[in-house]
């Protein structure tokens, strides 16, 4: 920013095991969305390494990290990002148009919709649905590709608390049942107390990387 340099990121290195659940916390503008961003594959690092199994993501081209998020990453936002005139089937559906063909996409939506309690409305719109039913939309778009991990950003930041708590406990059955790795960037300490790790992060730095 002009002659002032601003690092969104500041020697961050951290190594996060499949299976965990990690919660990373800070006031905004810490730089934890950065880090989820980066750790996804959403954002490239001017400087560092970021690996997947062994995978390094700077040697992927576009197309190469566009799959790998695909195929393994399921991201959970904040806004939910769902297209207004389409049905919550389709929504769910959307990952699935760059994915390799495969039978059973509309089967293994339904189940999901059926398991997040959203069975009868498979056929409404975003505007008929709940803030906290939006959000379930948006993880069960998250899970149609059977992904390794789930990375979410501040997925219970736009709902009231007892909607909240759903989405707490669907993303804690996600890991403890389906073994999904889960990274989450939230300000809600409830939410944080569910995982298995908490690291916290200042100023682009982490200043505290805790286990249970």
């Amino acid at each position: 920013m002009g002659e002032t340099t601003v690092r969104a990121l500041d020697g961050v290195s951290l190594e996060i095991k499949k299976g965990e659940s990690v919660s990373i916390i800070g006031k905004s503008g810490s730089g934890k969305s950065t880090l989820l961003h980066v750790l996804g594959g959403l954002d490239r690092p001017s400087e560092g390494e970021i690996s997947w199994s062994g995978e390094k993501l700077s040697d992927l081209s576009d197309r190469e990290l566009a799959s790998l998020r695909n195929q393994k990453i399921g991201f959970v936002f904040q806004q939910f990002h769902l297209l207004p005139k389409t049905s919550v089937l389709e929504n769910v559906l959307l990952p699935t148009m760059y994915s390799p063909i495969e039978n059973g996409f509309h089967k293994r939506a339904k189940k999901i919709l059926e398991q997040l309690g959203l069975a009868e409305r498979t056929d409404h719109t975003r505007a008929e649905l709940s803030g906290g039913q939006q959000q379930r939309v948006a993880i069960a778009r998250a899970l149609i590709n059977q992904p390794e991990f789930i990375l979410a950003d501040e997925p219970t930041g736009n709902l009231d608390s007892k909607s909240g708590e759903k989405i707490i406990q669907t993303l804690k059955r996600l890991n403890e049942k389906e073994k999904i790795t889960l990274i989450i960037v939230t300000h809600d300490k409830e939410l944080a107390k569910v995982t298995d790790r908490i690291i916290t992060i200042k100023d682009g730095k982490i200043i505290s990387d805790k286990k249970k």
